[in-house]
């Protein structure tokens, strides 16, 4: 059996779901499909989950939702008159985004993942009636029928029987079509996973019926070394491994999510990329383990919106539990950190931005000054994060020289330097504004004449 699962692109309008239809009549063996919602048609479109965050905000602040609402239904309308179906699977999805909008909105983060989840579950309800009007015989299944996640304050993840629940779906004779990014709490409430969960939700059913493979089709032909955004035609990446491609989608490649990988990690499901517009082109092929070539490096990315907490202190290192302490602070302002690296008398905190706020800011600062008697605190908003990834790294001397003089030519200052224990990846914490000077610089020593 093979899950396979289509993003926004490849289902934002009739002429693209058309594809999903052939690619998946195409072989036998694809026999659960999960979907997004629609994305976007054009560069200057809206995608319907943006459509759905603009209902829910006027829908909280008691504004005329309606002209909203159709917004939304015209979108789904349009798809449907492309296909060819009646306007029966319309009026179901007019009525359920009636539905949601009336929900309870005492927690405001609930509501807004009820809205935004709207997007995926009706279209994989649209592309299931499609299938069927065109002789594929397909169900669409309710990730209420199993798909069990955890409760707040925590972000979102699938509980493990969510997997039991799923496994039964292995025996399908139809095509299953499921909507991508949600599930519910044992308490039937819809919580959402982060932008780009479908690629989570179609992981987790390629984990729970034991898939042999998990197709990911997008809108490119491969994962590429770097950003080709950022460097011109950089080499494209046959085969990865599940640490090579966490390392690259947690700083900025967004081909695939990076907490996508851990359920078919588990059980070692290899996944392939493709492209539903070439879906005759191999692909990327994400494995657990692979041949290691003679060039150390398999790819370089590059994420900004980064803050560090620099926090100083004399005799730092002979204060038992001061590190649980500080990090405590943060945990009490659900503050989730990336690095920390550290030295005797100093240490930084570097975290996502989007975490921090005026408010938050100045309670931490206070806290640590005053509870773990620093002699110097400051946070620092603006960094980016450049990772150096490759499985030949760690048999590979004078690895890390070659980059810091590479970036020492951009005229850019290294802030911070970080290697995982794994030995998989190389991180730079530089200012933000040097980005993508940096990120060519990097491919130019790494994969200058290179082409596989």
């Amino acid at each position: 059996m093979i899950v396979c699962k289509f993003g926004g692109t490849s289902v934002a309008s009739a002429e693209q779901i058309q594809k999903v239809a052939n690619i998946v009549k195409s072989n036998p063996a694809r026999k659960i499909v999960a979907v997004s919602a629609p994305g976007k048609r054009s560069g200057d479109d809206i995608k319907v989950t943006d459509l759905l965050i603009n209902l829910a905000m006027a829908a909280l602040k008691n504004e005329e939702i309606e002209e909203e609402l159709q917004i939304v239904v015209n979108r789904f309308m349009a798809i449907a008159d492309g296909l060819e179906l009646d306007h029966t699977i319309c009026d179901v999805i007019a009525e359920d985004l009636h539905e949601r909008v009336k929900g309870d909105k005492s927690n405001e983060e609930l509501f807004i993942d009820s809205i935004k989840a709207a997007g995926e579950d009706n279209n994989a309800k649209l592309i299931a009636a499609y299938f069927n009007s065109i002789g594929m015989p397909a169900r669409y299944v309710s990730p209420k029928d199993g798909l069990v996640v955890n409760d707040l304050p925590e972000r979102t993840y699938a509980l493990p029987e969510a997997y039991a629940n799923l496994a039964p779906l292995k025996s399908t004779k139809e095509i299953i079509v499921f909507p991508g990014f949600f599930g519910y709490t044992k308490a039937g409430i819809l919580r959402t996973f982060d932008r780009g969960g479908s690629d989570i939700t179609g992981s987790i059913l390629a984990a729970a019926v034991e898939a042999e493979l998990y197709e990911n089709f997008t809108d490119v032909d491969c994962v590429f070394s770097a950003n080709p955004k950022v460097v011109n035609d950089p080499v494209e990446i046959k085969e990865i491994t599940y640490r090579e491609m966490r390392e690259l989608s947690y700083a900025g490649f967004s081909v695939f999510h990076d907490e996508a990988l851990m359920p078919v990690y588990k059980i070692g499901v290899p996944v392939n990329i493709k492209n539903t517009n070439n879906p005759s082109a191999p692909g990327t092929r994400i494995v657990p383990r692979r041949s290691v070539t003679g060039r150390p490096v398999t790819g370089i990315s590059a994420d900004s919106g980064f803050s560090t907490l620099y926090v100083s202190k004399y005799l730092m290192n002979r204060e038992v539990g001061f590190g649980r302490k500080l990090l405590q602070i943060l945990e009490d302002e659900n503050i989730s950190y990336e690095h920390t690296p550290s030295g005797l008398d100093d240490i930084s905190v570097i975290m996502r931005s989007n975490q921090i706020t005026l408010e938050n800011e100045e309670r931490i600062l206070s806290r640590v000054k005053n509870e773990l008697n620093a002699d110097d605190v400051q946070m620092r908003h603006g960094f980016s994060m450049i990772v150096i990834v490759g499985e030949g790294m760690r048999n590979n001397t004078g690895l890390a020289a070659r980059a810091a003089t590479a970036i020492s030519k951009t005229g850019a200052n290294i802030e911070m330097i970080n290697q995982g224990s794994s030995e998989v990846s190389l991180v730079f914490g530089v200012l933000q504004e040097y980005e993508n000077q940096i990120l060519q610089a990097l491919y130019g020593e790494f994969f200058a004449h290179a082409r596989v």
